[in-house]
């Protein structure tokens, strides 16, 4: 079965926005990847899911490497720009310059690096499998910084939204959730 991009059913998972960033034989790109997924803590590896012909696809796998930069919620006009456009055929980065977005040298890998972002996180190729339609790359994270004051954007149903906190079960609800769990304990 085929779940396609912007069906109503492929529009319910809620994603944060991975602006991954990368150079190669396409010069430096930007692109917005949805798929951007933190898979282990030790060692600290991260996956993105790309189109099988992004131009991000070609520079990975010549370099080796990429950016990994999650969208904060005042970046969403350059999630559009990286998200709408082709690096086979633009230079994202010298228009989202032009448009008051700064970037900044890697510590440990050759690509630029988003300022501003919730986190920044520098990857060194580990993998690539191709499932379907596309290509996952999964990096092992070699430097990471986050920004207290940034909140990532989320991106649901062909919407960007802000996260917002809701209240978790009190205490006492917490407790009797607690007591029946209890009487359900498997016995080994």
């Amino acid at each position: 079965m085929e779940l396609p991009w912007n069906d109503p059913r492929s529009n319910k998972f809620v994603t944060t926005i991975g602006l991954i960033t990368s150079e190669g034989i396409h010069g430096p790109n930007i692109m917005a990847c949805e798929w951007t997924h933190h898979i282990s803590y030790n060692p600290g590896l991260i996956a993105i899911s790309l189109g099988l012909t992004k131009a991000t696809v070609e520079n990975i796998k010549k370099s080796r490497e990429f950016g990994i930069n999650l969208c904060a919620t005042d970046q969403s006009t350059l999630s559009s720009i990286a998200g709408g456009y082709s690096g086979n055929n633009y230079d994202k980065i010298e228009a989202a310059k032009e448009l008051g977005f700064e970037f900044y040298k890697a510590s440990t890998i050759k690509t630029l690096m988003v300022k501003g972002a919730s986190l920044n996180a520098e990857c060194q190729l580990i993998q690539e499998i191709t499932f379907g339609d596309h290509i996952m790359f999964i990096g092992e994270v070699i430097e990471a910084v986050h920004n207290q004051e940034k909140q990532p954007l989320v991106y649901h149903d062909g919407k960007y939204w802000a996260l917002e906190s809701i209240i978790k079960p009190k205490l006492e609800e917490r407790g009797q959730i607690r007591k029946i769990l209890e009487k359900y304990k498997k016995n080994k």
